[in-house]
């Protein structure tokens, strides 16, 4: 079976969701790293009895030096891809060159990269938003595009809403990019 890390920073619920939705099925999850020791994730991870690991990049002088470190720490697990699950850093070569690696964006790519991209994409005022999944390179969600799904804004949408109509359908691609790239 195929092994994959996720990386985390915040909650952890798209983590969550692609362990609920693959782990044991598809691939293994065999481990979560944060580069947050309060990342709430690490509980999410623990309740379904994953490993998780903390490596806080405020521990390094350089982006590039907790990259490397990042590095070894991923391959110490020998996954056949490491899946960035609302991992806020921005990785420099010493990553992207390294690993074979696939990021989830709230928006539309090319459109709105970087963060915020759900608000700016709400303020926009498209018509058509979505989230998309993309490989992970050195330009910030540069990376070519895996999986995209869209929806069509209503009349009088919220932000509220909207949000979570993006949260709906990463659940839904970011299981099915993790399995199609691991076919490939």
């Amino acid at each position: 079976m195929k092994k994959i890390v996720l990386l985390f920073s915040g909650d952890g619920f798209n983590a969550q969701n692609i362990v609920k939705e693959l782990h044991n099925k598809e691939c293994y999850v065999v481990c979560g790293i944060t580069n947050k020791r309060d990342a709430k994730g690490l509980d999410k991870l623990k309740e379904l009895s994953i490993k998780t690991d903390v490596l806080e990049h405020t521990n390094f002088n350089s982006r590039e030096d907790f990259d490397a470190e990042l590095v070894k720490l991923v391959n110490s697990y020998e996954p056949d891809l490491v899946v960035l699950s609302g991992f806020m850093r921005i990785l420099s070569d010493v990553f992207t060159s390294n690993m074979k690696a696939i990021n989830l964006h709230p928006s539309l790519l090319p459109k709105f990269k970087g963060a915020k991209a759900i608000e700016r994409s709400f303020e926009s005022g498209d018509a058509e938003c979505g989230v998309s999944v993309h490989y992970v390179s050195s330009e910030l969600d540069g990376g070519e595009v895996i999986l995209q799904k869209s929806f069509l804004r209503v009349e009088n949408e919220t932000l509220e809403s909207f949000s979570a109509k993006i949260k709906n359908i990463e659940y839904e691609i970011m299981p099915q990019a993790i399995v199609s790239v691991l076919e490939d």
